[in-house]
């Protein structure tokens, strides 16, 4: 405890000494606290002597071990001996990865919370993978993740918004993970042992800001917070009451001074204070590297960074929207010197599509319970330093160690740990957190490719502390964690039948007959039946021919699909007339041997009609008789002059009468001279009228002609006394 005065009063109160490493300087910070409230007592800040940190990892220990040990000993002339520090692994140490992970779930029911929870971890491993690989990093320990938040959910490839109680056949998950490389921390702790100092307790910058910006009670918010740094620009974004994920963008205040050193060829010291002066209103004095001074307004170095401040507010906002699932959060605060450059809130918010009121930079002047001493000014800048002090002493981070299949596990508490945080922590791949799915076969069905997949295997059981647990659970130290595995599934198998997508067997009636068409199946080239169980590799061929021809022949009835032989005796001699085949119908309409039988189907048969005396005629292209249609005296009159003499079988016959196999038919032919005028009569019932003349003509087609003359169909014949 130490004793201070402010406004006349003696306090007590506890002194916290926390350094800001960054990558121009380290900030050294006395903070004393009283009862929540905190006074800033003293504050050194000194740059680096080289370029011994790039991206918060320190690369030279020795070099950033001499800035804080000078930090040190001038804060302990003023306030005594120095031995333990809070200090922050820096926003910009932070590693992010997307990762992916799908599922085969056709065979299971519905998806479970603890389905997506392991689903969720597995896409985790796949990010942390990914992030290994990228930085040929073999061991997995060597990074923390310290958190991730899902992009989307998956069903059948199209985002949904929650997997818990679907089905279907393919689910996946996209998320974005959050690591800490371990050797930061390691880094940190070399070179605070190197200037005599221990570490009290660590945060993470970007935790550091919202601590003391953004408080549990406004976390529910989806608020972005951008520390605005020399070299990098850190990120994080709250939203349901925590902290779902963390960034940074490789751009910062750098960006704008070395816009400014090469307009004006300053060196880099006079274009960063020539930035600073900027807002201040007033013209600026710059020294160029030929030694040339010139006054400058300060609206006029505006306009030369404005392209800077552009870029680097662009790739700020789409940063904030990658890692907040492709949307802009609810609001932007900004912190850090970088914050400071005129015109990038605005640009922020017209890259974010926010309302200006929505990105702002916030300082101490936010916070009330945050006192200063006289003599150091107010600034963003400030707002990390004192974040992590308080960060440092509210939510302090701590190793844990738990017990995973009996294997200690060491963990860098950084949230609320949970069961699948020290599965990952302790290699448990998602593969081991199911079963192994049985092996699939892959065959052949009529030149198509066919994978069978085995059966999906059960998923593991973590007993956590002997209890049944989730990989959402939360852990404490010396917590046992055990791991039974899941049974694996079988591997795939089945019969042909299984292949079969529709019915195997047609069952139908043909004249009353039953038959029954199955399919013909060819596995390896050797017949099988129906229910021959496959094996891997197999070449299937599966034929079902299922037309009416197919189905006579299964039933021995094939001859109803040829066409009779017809044999009788013409004048003396045998002539093979036209063959006539059967008949089939469906439902009363008709069907060709090519039709396509379905189940249930009833065909009918129909034998083939006999011919009359006039289709053997015809066929045998003959004529029995001529025949024509005239007009005779006005009246419609048709001639039909024989030309053939009919006997069947001895018989005279008609022209209808019915022929049969076998018959004996004789033709003898008539006079086959012309239809003439005098035929007419025989087709008529005329009649001389009483009392005319002796006196005739007979015309046609007004033209006189002769009783015996050959008349024509269609002519127009007349009687004409005088």
């Amino acid at each position: 405890m130490d004793i201070y005065r402010q406004k006349g009063w003696i306090i007590l109160a506890t002194t916290l000494f926390a350094l800001d490493i960054g990558t121009r300087s380290v900030v050294g910070i006395i903070l004393k606290e009283d009862n929540g409230t905190y006074h800033v007592a003293d504050l050194i800040s000194i740059e680096h002597k080289e370029r011994s940190m790039i991206d918060g990892q320190i690369h030279n220990i020795l070099s950033v071990a001499s800035v804080i040990s000078d930090i040190k000993e001038k804060l302990e002339e003023k306030h005594g001996t120095l031995k333990r520090v809070s200090v922050a692994a820096a926003g910009r140490a932070l590693k992010t990865a997307e990762g992916t992970m799908a599922v085969d779930i056709s065979e299971h029911s519905l998806i479970s919370m603890e389905d997506v929870n392991r689903l969720e971890l597995a896409a985790v491993q796949q990010a942390q993978q990914k992030l290994l690989s990228s930085n040929s990093i073999t061991k997995d320990e060597y990074y923390y993740c310290v958190g991730y938040s899902v992009l989307h959910y998956k069903l059948e490839g199209e985002e949904i918004g929650s997997l818990i109680d679907q089905a279907g056949r393919s689910a996946s998950v996209d998320v974005i993970a959050t690591f800490l490389p371990r050797v930061v921390v390691e880094s940190l702790l070399s070179a605070l042992k190197r200037a005599g100092l221990e570490m009290e307790a660590l945060t993470l910058e970007p935790i550091a800001a919202i601590n003391v910006l953004i408080p549990p009670s406004m976390r529910r918010l989806n608020v972005a917070l951008v520390d605005i740094g020399a070299g990098t620009s850190d990120i994080a974004i709250t939203d349901n009451n925590t902290v779902v994920a963390y960034g940074m963008v490789p751009l910062a205040g750098d960006e704008i001074t070395e816009e400014l050193s090469n307009h004006y060829l300053l060196d880099f010291p006079l274009a960063e204070n020539a930035k600073r002066n900027i807002s201040l209103g007033d013209d600026i004095v710059l020294t160029d590297i030929l030694g040339f001074e010139q006054h400058v307004a300060a609206t006029e170095v505006t306009t030369v960074i404005k392209p800077a401040v552009e870029r680097l507010a662009k790739s700020i906002a789409d940063e904030i929207k990658r890692l907040n699932n492709g949307q802009s959060p609810k609001a932007v605060m900004v912190v850090g010197g970088g914050s400071l450059t005129p015109g990038l809130t605005k640009d922020i918010s017209a890259c974010l599509e926010l309302p200006e009121n929505r990105v702002g930079i916030r300082g101490l002047d936010a916070l009330t319970e945050i006192t200063l001493e006289p003599g150091i000014i107010s600034s963003p800048e400030l707002v990390t330093p004192i974040g992590i002090a308080i960060a440092a002493r509210r939510a302090p981070i701590h190793y844990m160690s738990v017990s995973v299949n009996n294997k200690t596990i060491r963990l860098f508490e950084l949230k609320e740990m949970t069961v699948g945080d020290a599965l990952l922590a302790a290699n448990i791949t998602s593969r081991q957190l199911y079963g192994m799915p049985g092996l699939g076969m892959s065959v052949s069905v009529n030149g198509n490719d066919i994978l069978i997949p085995g059966e999906h295997g059960t998923p593991a059981t973590v007993l956590l502390n002997g209890q049944t647990a989730s990989t959402k659970d939360r852990i404490t130290d010396a917590d046992q964690l055990e791991l039974l595995p899941g049974q694996d599934g079988a591997d795939a198998s089945a019969t042909i039948r299984d292949l079969l997508e529709e019915t195997v067997s047609i069952h139908a009636s043909i004249d009353g007959l039953s038959v029954t068409l199955e399919p013909e199946i060819i596995v390896n080239g050797i017949q099988q039946s129906i229910d021959t169980a496959v094996q891997d590799r197999d070449k299937i061929v599966i034929s079902q021919t299922r037309t009416l021809a197919a189905a006579l022949v299964k039933v021995n009835r094939g001859k109803l699909l040829e066409e009779d032989a017809f044999t009788v005796t013409i004048n003396q001699k045998p002539v093979t007339l036209k063959k006539r085949s059967s008949e089939f119908w469906v439902d009363k309409t008709p069907i060709r041997p090519s039709y396509v039988i379905k189940d249930g189907d009833v065909i009918t048969l129909q034998k083939p009609p006999l011919p009359s005396v006039t289709e053997v005629i015809l066929e045998l292209g003959k004529k029995s008789f001529d025949e024509m249609t005239v007009t005779f005296n006005g009246s419609a009159l048709t001639i039909r002059k024989p030309r053939l003499s009919i006997l069947l079988n001895g018989q005279s016959a008609t022209e209808s009468d019915i022929v049969k196999p076998g018959d004996k038919l004789n033709f003898t032919s008539l006079n086959d001279s012309p239809i003439a005028f005098s035929d007419v009569f025989a087709f008529t019932d005329y009649k001389l009228p009483e009392n005319t003349s002796s006196h005739y003509q007979l015309l046609r087609n007004g033209s006189q002609i002769g009783f015996n003359d050959q008349i024509f169909g269609g002519d127009i014949l007349e009687i004409v006394f005088t």
